[in-house]
């Protein structure tokens, strides 16, 4: 979506909302099993001090499938992203600079680019998840499994003599 600025452009203080929800169906997460609620980006574009400054909050809710024991969770997922709006580039290593199209702004290329830095790599349903068991697969978040550990094939010869007490 393209959002007409030229309204604030030389006005401080002026400002332009959006609300609108960005197309990411093309967007493949891997575990990722269907959308509860799309995404949805509120927010606006204010002119302060002669710089246009953006402000969203994006939304969604997903199922997802945890990286560590695929059980299928919830993510509910809210993100503000804050940006700097110009029309030419005056600092090449500020990644919170986009460019204008003219009296333009390109909110998909924003909002689309913090949903997926966002979403990052691993996807878990609780931080301290303690995945499967890699012998049984037994999930360990629900119980403890009953599965010897490996033993160290240096260490065989002390296991064999506790076992012969």
């Amino acid at each position: 979506m393209r959002i007409d600025l030229h309204e604030i452009i030389n006005i401080p203080g002026g400002s332009v909302s959006f609300d609108y929800e960005p197309d990411v169906s093309s967007l493949d997460f891997h575990a990722v099993i269907e959308t509860l609620e799309p995404l949805r980006a509120k927010g606006h574009v204010r002119n302060i001090a002669g710089v246009l400054v953006l402000e969203a909050e994006i939304s969604s809710k997903l199922r997802c499938a945890c990286d560590r024991c695929a059980a299928a969770y919830v993510h509910d997922l809210r993100l503000n992203i804050e940006a700097v709006l110009a029309e030419e580039l005056s600092d090449e290593e500020n990644s919170d600079i986009y460019l204008l199209d003219g009296d333009y702004a390109d909110l998909d290329e924003i909002i689309i680019t913090a949903y997926v830095l966002e979403m990052g790599t691993k996807f878990l349903c609780k931080t301290d998840c303690k995945g499967l068991c890699h012998k049984c697969g037994k999930n360990l978040n629900e119980a403890q499994c009953t599965c010897k550990g490996d033993i160290n094939p240096q260490l065989a010869v002390l296991e064999q003599l506790l076992m012969d007490k």
